[in-house]
């Protein structure tokens, strides 16, 4: 056994073979000597030795293998050229030896996948995750749709575009669903008819995925799966970082696959692992990403949030990012003129968590340093390093949203308040108090691993800015509710209606309107309208769209995708906000499936001509 490891690596450090030739003869050692299993594909993720002695085998050929790799690599890195472009860069001469460390790099992986994963959990098995309307879809341009009920409201002349996970490739080891490469779902309305299209947002992970036909790029989600797995996979990462294959510090990794946003007069796809991501709506109902953008920051800066709240009165934007390192918490502004502002440290908080969104009111910004924690001790007991911390207790932090430090920042402790998403925020009593309406996961411990189990709830929240405590706190609705909307007019001031979906094992089967004025202790519930979606139907969360000219809060439209799963067709509904029913406005067929996403935006044909003119 060894003598074999032996010829074959001394003929690669005395380079008395060409390259090609070591490739072939570790591919015919992998095949005369290693255990065999079968090829990883969608319906078996992962190939696991069952005989622990087969195992043994199998790790420590890999361990051999990959001290061998190491070598070539080493030796390689000094002489291959590679240049780094801040849009796409993918090099389109690739170098003979290039392609067959791309080559080698994804038989490691293969060998990664097949031999070293643990089993996988629900949560990480692609044949799992990527099940009925969760598979993804290729990208369909420009298609004319049919109104088959009702008419479209002229208020809806614009586009409505929605984010949300679609891989390009099948997964061929562990994918959990926030991996998938962000895809954008978008219906152009322009008096009253109707076109689809589905396309990618072209990010750095996804064009050099594609030039290399397969996925490779890491995921704080599931590339750790077991030990020997994940520290197989760190190492194979830096040996592709190390030879150029891939630039995550310049480029970044991640995904945009989360939100849409309109900040400062430009559209941007986000996913909180990296920068925006610029996109175009063409005149023919068609979208094209631009590239990546820092909105012309003066200090280092990587990524940010998939919330970013947008002042409708003052045109800027506030954003925050979370970090592994001090200081990890890091809360900025971006101007109404589209630069970033210098940031605000947040070194109050004493460790990572894991913030996905925030609240704003006129003078505030609120964070939650909530129970889901990042810590990458985890990784050394071969899991993900987002874990929930039954023993921390939750806080809210509140900031002057034109700070210059954090000086003035102040904490207050909110048992079991773990916000995933802040429907709005407001002051009252001259600023004396601060009301703030999210959804709270009560079942933290469960939501990673088992999505389809996720209990949220949606509460109102009132602290007193003077005494600096909590005040009162309630939910609003016996229902498990997330994704909740409002009318876009009142972000960061006293509203009285909310919109949300119900959360249950099939995901969203209703739609519920609320009147926060109805809350208090002696109200158990605030829903005061709903719709429940067709037998076999499920929807997305809405997006409100005003009426113009609207008369009340609630005078507008709910938009959002819906997918019959007993017939497989997907249809954009158009309901009337103000109806106790969310009676059905206006449905339009569309040309094929829409997969499950996550947020959406609409943006009017009015915002959509100055974006030209910009341009």
């Amino acid at each position: 056994m060894r003598k074999h490891w032996k010829l074959i690596f001394t003929d690669r450090v005395t380079s008395s073979l060409p390259l090609c030739n070591l490739l072939i003869k570790m591919e015919a050692l992998s095949s005369s000597f290693l255990p065999r299993f079968p090829d990883c594909n969608v319906s078996s993720a992962v190939g696991i030795a069952k005989n622990p002695q087969t195992k043994i085998i199998a790790i420590y050929s890999f361990t051999k293998f990959y001290e061998s790799l190491m070598k070539l690599i080493s030796n390689s890195a000094e002489r291959i050229k590679f240049k780094t472009m801040h849009m796409h860069p993918i090099s389109k001469n690739k170098t003979e030896k290039q392609s067959l460390l791309a080559n080698m790099f994804r038989s490691v992986d293969d060998f990664i996948c097949n031999h070293l994963d643990l089993p996988l959990r629900p949560s990480i098995d692609p044949q799992h995750v990527l099940f009925g309307n969760f598979a993804p879809v290729d990208e369909l341009p420009p298609t004319p749709c049919e109104v088959v009920e009702g008419s479209l409201p002229s208020c809806l002349d614009g586009v409505y575009l929605r984010n949300g996970p679609n891989p390009q490739f099948i997964p061929r080891g562990p994918y959990h669903l926030f991996d998938g490469d962000g895809m954008l779902h978008m219906i152009k309305i322009s008096r009253g008819k109707a076109t689809f299209c589905s396309r990618y947002v072209k990010t750095y992970k996804y064009m050099v995925e594609c030039d290399l036909g397969h996925p490779f790029f890491p995921s704080i989600f599931s590339s750790f799966n077991g030990l020997v797995a994940s520290m197989a996979r760190m190492g194979l990462n830096v040996a592709r970082v190390l030879t150029g294959q891939f630039d995550p510090v310049i480029n970044g990794i991640g995904t945009a696959n989360t939100s849409v946003a309109l900040i400062s007069g430009k559209l941007y796809a986000l996913g909180e692992s990296d920068l925006p991501y610029e996109i175009k709506v063409t005149s023919n109902g068609d979208i094209r990403t631009i590239g990546r953008h820092d909105f012309d920051s003066s200090e280092p800066f990587m990524r940010m949030t998939a919330h970013p709240k947008v002042d409708p009165d003052t045109g800027e934007t506030l954003a925050f990012r979370f970090h592994l390192v001090p200081p990890f918490l890091t809360f900025f502004r971006i101007g109404s003129d589209g630069r970033k502002r210098a940031d605000v440290p947040i070194f109050s908080m004493k460790s990572t968590a894991m913030i996905h969104d925030f609240a704003v009111t006129k003078n505030y910004a609120i964070f939650n340093d909530g129970q889901m924690v990042i810590s990458p001790v985890e990784i050394l007991r071969g899991r993900s390093p987002m874990r929930f911390d039954p023993v921390k207790v939750p806080r809210l932090g509140v900031i002057d949203r034109y700070a210059k430090d954090e000086s003035g920042m102040w904490w207050i402790d909110v048992p079991g308040f773990n916000m995933l998403h802040a429907v709005n925020a407001w002051e009252e009593d001259d600023g004396e108090t601060l009301v703030v309406v999210a959804s709270n996961l009560s079942s933290l411990e469960l939501d990673l691993g088992r999505l389809d189990l996720a209990q949220s709830k949606l509460e109102k929240l009132k602290i007193s800015v003077k005494a600096k405590k909590l005040v009162m706190r309630h939910p609003l609705s016996i229902k498990s509710l997330d994704f909740g909307v409002i009318n876009p007019v009142y972000a960061g001031k006293k509203n009285r209606y909310a919109y949300a979906v119900v959360i249950t094992p099939r995901m969203g089967m209703e739609v519920v309107k609320l009147d926060l004025s109805l809350s208090s202790k002696d109200c158990e519930d605030c829903v005061v309208g709903s719709r429940m979606h067709e037998p076999g139907c499920i929807g997305g969360e809405p997006f409100f769209v005003p009426n113009d000219p609207a008369t009340d809060e609630d005078d507008g439209f709910l938009v959002t995708y819906v997918h019959d799963e007993m017939t497989q067709v997907s249809k954009f509904l158009v309901m009337d906000a103000k109806s106790p029913t969310l009676q059905i406005v206006a449905a339009v067929n569309l040309p094929r499936r829409v997969p499950a996403g996550f947020h959406g935006l609409f943006v009017s044909q009015s915002h959509l001509t100055k974006l030209c003119r910009n341009d």
